[in-house]
C-alpha cells in the first residue's frame, strides 16, 4: 500500500512579522525534513499571522507577504527541505480584492495556490469584511499520492470543497487552520474532522495555530484522521509541537480538472512514481485532551504570555490586594512569566484591613514575586479634602489613585500593568473606570467569579499533587470578597449571590435570553430587572476596559457587540 509521512507543523507565528514568520517556517520544514516527512503542513496564514484584521487593506503588507513565499520556496531548498512538500498559509490580493490564501512549496518554487472558500462572518470572525471568497481548488500529485487542501471554515461549512474534493477524487486532505480557542471546542473539532474525512472519502490532517494573539488565543491540538473515522494521530494543546505520522494511503486515478460542486478542480503532477517500502514510526503521538480547568488555565497563561512578549514586554505589576481575584492573576503571570517578572504592589488606604496586607504578602513569597507596600490615604486625603468627596465619589477615587499610582510605577519601570477584574463585575459594572480597570492587558477578563473560585482551587490541587506550595492563599479563597472602599463593605452589599449573579449571566450574556426567557428559567423578576438593568446601563465601561484572553463562547468585545448609547432595556411582556 501507498505511503507517506505526513508532518503537522503546530506552531505559534506573530501577526505582522513575516520575516520570524518566514525563519520559524524554514525552521520547522526542516525539523520535518530530519524526521522523514515528505509533507509538511503549517497552520492558516502561518506567514503573516492571524488575524490580520484590517492588515488586509494594506497594500504592501499584501505584496510583502506574497514576496515572502518566493522567498521561503528558496530558502527552503536552500536549507535541504526542498523535496518536503510544504503547505503554508498567507495573505494575497488580486484584482477582486485581499484573500486568505494557502500555497504549496516545493523544490525551490511555488507549486500551488488556493484562496479560502467559506469566509466565517459570525463571533469573533468578520472575513467578509476582508477577504474575497475562492473558487479553485488545487490537487498534486506526490509520491503518486493526491494531495487536496481546504484552508480552515472550508470544513466548518457544509458542502463546498470538501465535497467538491469527494466528488473529484483525492487521497488525502490537508487542512490548515486557526481556529480560536473556547470551553468545549475540542468537543466539537474531533467530530467535525470525522465527518469531513468521511465526506472527502480521504484522510484528512488537520493543522492549527497555536499562541495568544491580542483577546484570541489558539490552542493547536492538530489532529490526523484516516477515511474510516479513527484517530491517528494528536498533537498537545498550548504548545507548539511537530507531530509526525506515517499514512497508509490509496493512490491516484482519480477524474481531470473540472467544475465540481461549483468550484474548479485542477491538478498538477509533482511526482507520479510511489515511494520504495520503508519502515513506519512504531508510535504516532495521540495526545489526550486536557480536562476543563486544565485546559483554561493553559489558554490563560498562553493568551497572557504572548500578549506580553508579543508586545515587548517581560514583566507586569499590578495591585496585591489580597483578594481572590488578584490572587489568580498573580498565579497566572507566575505561570506565564516566571515570578521574578511579577510585581506586586499593595495600595492600602484607611479602610483596608490587615488580613488583606497580610494576604497580598503572602501571595507574593509564595510565587516568589516581587513586593512593594506604596499607602493611597494620603494622596487620597487631598482629593477628598478639596473636592469635598463623599459616597461613591469618595470610594471612586482611592481606585482612581491606585490606578494612578501603578500606571505611574509603569512608566517608571517598564511593566505591563495588569487589570484584574472578572468577568462578572464587568458585565454588572462593578469596577471604577480609570481605576481598577487601568491596565493593558487583563488575564480573567472572561472568567466569571464562581470560576475564579473553582480556578484557583484546581491550581492550588495541582500544585499540592506536584508536592510543590499552593500560590493562592487559602484565606483569599474563603474570605468574603470585598473592594474595602468603605466601612465593611462586601461585594454582597451591592451585587447578588456570586452564584446567582453568574447563572443570570450565563443567559442573558452568553444565551442572549429574554426578560420572559428568564423568568422560565426561574429566576425571580425583580432580580432580573437589577441584573438587567446593571449589565445594559455599564456598556460603556467595557468598551474601554482593557483586552483579555477570550475562553467562553461569548467574550465581552469581538463576541459581543452592542452600541453604548442603546435605549432598548429587556422587559415584562
Amino acid at each position: 500500500m501507498p505511503q507517506l509521512r505526513i508532518a503537522l507543523a503546530q506552531v505559534n507565528p506573530t501577526v505582522g512579522d513575516i520575516d520570524g514568520n518566514t525563519a520559524r517556517t524554514v525552521e520547522w520544514t526542516r525539523r520535518a525534513a530530519e524526521a522523514g516527512a515528505h509533507v509538511v503542513v503549517f497552520p492558516e496564514m502561518s506567514q503573516t499571522g492571524y488575524p490580520v484584521e484590517d492588515l488586509a487593506f494594506r497594500a504592501t503588507f499584501a505584496q510583502a507577504s506574497r514576496n515572502s513565499l518566493d522567498e521561503l520556496a528558496r530558502r527552503l531548498a536552500d536549507a535541504g527541505c526542498g523535496e518536503v512538500l510544504t503547505y503554508v498559509g498567507y495573505l494575497d490580493h488580486d484584482e477582486a480584492g485581499p484573500r486568505d490564501a494557502a500555497a504549496a512549496l516545493f523544490r525551490g518554487e511555488v507549486v500551488a495556490k488556493q484562496y479560502k472558500h467559506h469566509l466565517p462572518n459570525y463571533g469573533v470572525f468578520d472575513e467578509h469584511r476582508y477577504f474575497k471568497p475562492g473558487t479553485e481548488l488545487q490537487v498534486v500529485r506526490l509520491h503518486g499520492i493526491d494531495i487536496g487542501m481546504v484552508i480552515c471554515e472550508d470544513i466548518w461549512q457544509d458542502g463546498g470543497p470538501i465535497s467538491a474534493l469527494g466528488k473529484a477524487g483525492v487521497d488525502l486532505v490537508v487542512a490548515p487552520n486557526a481556529s480560536p480557542y473556547e470551553r468545549s471546542k475540542d468537543e466539537q473539532r474531533l467530530p467535525l474532522v470525522v465527518r469531513r474525512a468521511a465526506e472527502a472519502g480521504a484522510p484528512l490532517v488537520y493543522t492549527n495555530q497555536v499562541g495568544g494573539q491580542d483577546d484570541l488565543v489558539f490552542d493547536g491540538d492538530s489532529l490526523v484522521v484516516g477515511a474510516d473515522g479513527k484517530l491517528l494521530a494528536r498533537a498537545p494543546q498550548f504548545v507548539e509541537h511537530l507531530l509526525v505520522v506515517d499514512m497508509d494511503l490509496t493512490s491516484g486515478g482519480h477524474a481531470g480538472d473540472g467544475a465540481l460542486a461549483g468550484l474548479h478542480v485542477h491538478r498538477r503532477v509533482l511526482s507520479a512514481e510511489l515511494l520504495p517500502a520503508y519502515p513506519p514510526l512504531t508510535d504516532p503521538v495521540i495526545s489526550e485532551p486536557l480536562s476543563d480547568e486544565a485546559e483554561v488555565w493553559s489558554a490563560l497563561v498562553v493568551g497572557l504570555r504572548d500578549y506580553v512578549h508579543k508586545n515587548g514586554f517581560s514583566s507586569v505589576i499590578f495591585g496585591f490586594s489580597g483578594g481572590i481575584d488578584s490572587a489568580v492573576c498573580a498565579a497566572l503571570a507566575a505561570d506565564a512569566l516566571g515570578g521574578d517578572n511579577v510585581y506586586g504592589v499593595s495600595m492600602p488606604s484607611r479602610y483596608s484591613s490587615s488580613h488583606s496586607k497580610d494576604d497580598a504578602a503572602d501571595l507574593a513569597r509564595r510565587i516568589g514575586a516581587h513586593y512593594r507596600e506604596e499607602p493611597v490615604e494620603d494622596m487620597v486625603k487631598v482629593y477628598v479634602e478639596q473636592l469635598a468627596l463623599t459616597g461613591l465619589a469618595e470610594e471612586n477615587i482611592q481606585a482612581r489613585t491606585r490606578g494612578m499610582l501603578l500606571m505611574a510605577l509603569s512608566n517608571l519601570d517598564g511593566h505591563l500593568v495588569l487589570a484584574t477584574g472578572n468577568k462578572t463585575e464587568l458585565a454588572v459594572g462593578y469596577s471604577t473606570i480609570y481605576g481598577d480597570a487601568v491596565g493593558g492587558f487583563a488575564p480573567i477578563k472572561d472568567v466569571f467569579k464562581t470560576h475564579v473560585w473553582q480556578l484557583a482551587r484546581w491550581r492550588n490541587d495541582e500544585a499540592a499533587k506536584r508536592g510543590e506550595t499552593p500560590p493562592i492563599p487559602e484565606n483569599s479563597i474563603t474570605k468574603p470578597p470585598s473592594a474595602e472602599l468603605a466601612p465593611g463593605q462586601v461585594d454582597a452589599d451591592s451585587l447578588p449571590d456570586y452564584a446567582l449573579l453568574d447563572d443570570i449571566l450565563d443567559d442573558y450574556v452568553e444565551g442572549d435570553r429574554g426578560y420572559a426567557d428568564l423568568v422560565a428559567a426561574g429566576f425571580e423578576p425583580e432580580t432580573i430587572d437589577r441584573v438587567v438593568r446593571m449589565v445594559d446601563r455599564a456598556e460603556y465601561k467595557r468598551r474601554q476596559y482593557p483586552p483579555g484572553t477570550k475562553i467562553t463562547f461569548k467574550a465581552f468585545g469581538r463576541d459581543r457587540r452592542l452600541p453604548i448609547t442603546n435605549a432598548w432595556r429587556e422587559r415584562k411582556a
